[in-house]
């Protein structure tokens, strides 16, 4: 609750949109920028704390993105989507076959570089990050309802 209260104190730097509306609700695919702002930040932990640095994947942001979006649509910040249980389950019905999942989830005004830095400093997202057996991930955002609440996902996964 406290990591949710941080997020929803965070401002908005700035945040590109574009993409596929839904009442209100914007949804898109990962940008290349912001995967590349992902990938720097990810990794930079990850050599930080020894581990080898993860690849996005297409199919990761993809899980990732829609994630975001279902949440923007319903309003609400959850590991459970409205049809899956969870991470896995997405990412598999996106193309990835994988051994193991991880997802850090984030709601509130801010940028990919604020969620990230939120993350990495949050011991339970920041083991997410770190999951030793992760090869690869992905990440994912979508505005609310009320055009301010961006709503994130992150997936970190190791393939089958």
């Amino acid at each position: 609750m406290r990591l949710r209260a941080a997020f929803l104190a965070m401002t908005l730097i700035g945040t590109a949109v574009a993409g596929q509306a839904h009442a209100s609700v914007t949804c898109q695919p990962t940008s290349g920028s912001i995967a590349r702002v992902g990938t720097i930040a990810t990794n930079a932990v990850r050599k930080a704390s020894g581990l080898p640095a993860l690849t996005a994947h297409p199919a990761l942001n993809q899980a990732a993105a829609r994630h975001a979006c279902d949440m923007a649509r319903s309003g609400r910040m959850s590991h459970r989507g409205s049809g899956t249980n969870g991470p896995a389950a997405r990412v598999k019905a996106a193309g990835y076959a994988p051994s193991r999942t991880a997802e850090n989830i984030a709601a509130g005004p801010f940028t990919v570089s604020g969620v990230l830095q939120a993350w990495v400093n949050s011991r339970g997202h920041r083991k997410n990050i770190t999951m030793r057996q992760a090869r690869h991930f992905g990440l994912g955002s979508a505005i609310g309802a009320d055009g301010r609440t961006v709503y994130w996902a992150a997936v970190y996964a190791a393939p089958r």
